[in-house]
């Protein structure tokens, strides 16, 4: 990787977790304000819509963002017609969701359902609109744009959701921040990105980008329909009451955690997608891809696990105390799922749509199996413990899988995975042991949980392979703050 392309990738990446810090902070700021203006049951049944929703998003983008952003070239031509195809995906599927309102509702027995489907069905048409524009933004590497755009949409959404929600709107105050997000992304990213798209053309040949498209969308269902065999199961089975209080701690955890994953695949997967063939510097920047998702993230979820249950009481208040369980589950599942996300980025930067689909498979059986034999066992807390269950079986797995079909430094991951995986029980255990002496007040278990899991973490310094790993994320942060010459 050249110095430039070095910088160009750091500074990306701080611009991206800066944005991303921020939408965490405006993502728990929804949490904890809207938690106490809301009931369960209405996010209960925005966490239906929202399965249709994320169903439909796969097919909306149809994988044409990665391969826009994956593609050596792009002429002018072949990006005003993906702009063209995404959009008309979008009014299609807007049109079908219109129409599965009465259906939905039938099978789960909610009549708000209806009304709320319908009107969300025109997010479909916004996002189709705005996909390619992000796309050129992410290929052209403009990650300041995209960080500006992404918050601005999100602080947005969330005001006209605590003033609706404050106003007594109940569950439409959530159907009205989705709508003002999918409205200030699309603004954002035309104003950000000047272009007049010009009429389709068949001159502009597009099959290699559908092709890879189609098989981003298999693996892409695949793995949705994973995430989503959860979500499913607890509302059919269970209710929308039971299903809001294991959304919301979901929501806190995941869904907030994805939200730095995702965007940093923006940066990533461009600056891999460069450098493919200099093997020596794609599998360094793969391994402190790993290293740095793996502590950054390892260590904050944790201490969430650690200190579940004050956590909850602070966040979403005392009425919600039934979901702390659910976020302890949820934090080793996506800390887990975060070492094996490297995976990903190596398919794609590789033009490896196919393999990845036939991987995604593979894990959605093995979600599957985990879930529904935890639900069918142990009820509610077994359809959580099998969503930890799967990516504990899975990661091993994933990395052998992707060592069968391109060049990786698998001994490499394998041992810095299982260096994270040690750190992050012992912080765990740590901060829970301090919050069984400290229980008092939340605040203060928080505080103290938190700096005993900490110490501890610091503690494994005196071991030299954690420190070279110190070292290794010491020298990423110093390229993030060291500025390009001019």
């Amino acid at each position: 990787m050249s110095p430039s392309l070095g910088r160009s990738a750091a500074r990306g990446a701080a611009f991206t977790l800066g944005a991303q810090g921020v939408k965490m902070f405006l993502q728990l700021l929804s949490v904890v304000t809207l938690s106490r203006l809301l009931s369960p049951h209405d996010y209960g049944l925005l966490a239906i819509v929202m399965v249709i929703i994320g169903i439909g998003e796969i097919f909306r983008d149809f994988g044409l963002t990665s391969a826009s952003v994956q593609a050596e070239e792009l002429t002018d031509g072949q990006r005003d017609n993906l702009f063209w195809i995404n959009t008309a995906i979008g009014v299609v599927l807007a049109a079908l969701m219109f129409a599965l309102a009465n259906p939905v509702h039938q099978f789960m027995g909610e009549d708000d359902l209806i009304a709320i489907i319908r009107v969300l069905s025109c997010i479909f048409l916004m996002n189709g609109l705005t996909t390619q524009y992000r796309a050129q933004l992410m290929r052209g590497l403009r990650f300041r744009a995209l960080a500006v755009i992404d918050i601005a949409a999100a602080v947005l959404g969330l005001g006209s959701a605590i003033v609706a929600a404050a106003l007594g709107a109940g569950y439409w105050a959530l159907v009205l921040q989705q709508l003002v997000n999918s409205l200030a992304l699309l603004l954002g990213a035309v104003l950000a990105g000047p272009w007049l798209p010009r009429w389709y053309s068949r001159r502009y040949p597009i099959v290699p980008f559908i092709r890879f498209g189609w098989n981003m969308v298999a693996s892409s269902l695949a793995n949705y329909a994973g995430n989503q065999v959860d979500t499913i199961m607890v509302g059919a089975q269970f209710g929308t009451t039971s299903l809001g209080l294991y959304n919301r701690a979901y929501q806190l955890i995941t869904s907030s955690f994805n939200q730095i994953r995702t965007p940093i695949s923006s940066v990533a997967i461009p600056v891999l997608s460069r450098i493919q063939k200099d093997t020596q510097r794609f599998d360094s920047f793969v391994i402190s891809g790993q290293l740095a998702l793996g502590v950054g993230l390892g260590i904050p979820l944790a201490l969430v696990a650690g200190l579940a249950d004050p956590v909850v009481h602070i966040v979403l208040g005392p009425q919600w105390g039934a979901a702390a369980p659910f976020l302890r589950f949820f934090a080793g599942a996506s800390l887990l799922s975060s070492l094996a996300f490297v995976g990903y980025w190596v398919y794609v930067s590789r033009g490896l749509a196919h393999q990845l689909f036939r991987y995604s498979m593979v894990s959605l059986g093995i979600r599957a199996v985990c879930i529904i034999a935890g639900g069918l066992l142990f009820g509610l807390m077994g359809v959580a413990a099998g969503v930890l269950a799967a990516p504990l079986l899975a990661w091993s797995l994933s990395l052998f899988w992707l060592s069968r079909v391109t060049p990786i430094p698998f001994k490499a991951l394998w041992g810095g995975g299982l260096r994270v995986s040690g750190l992050t029980c012992v912080v765990a255990a740590v901060s829970w042991a301090t919050a069984s002496v400290v229980h008092t007040n939340a605040w203060l278990t928080v505080l103290a949980g938190t700096a005993c899991g900490l110490a501890a973490a610091a503690v494994f310094l005196v071991i030299p392979v954690f420190r070279r790993d110190a070292h290794a994320l010491l020298g990423f942060a110093r390229l993030v703050l060291k500025r390009e010459r001019a």
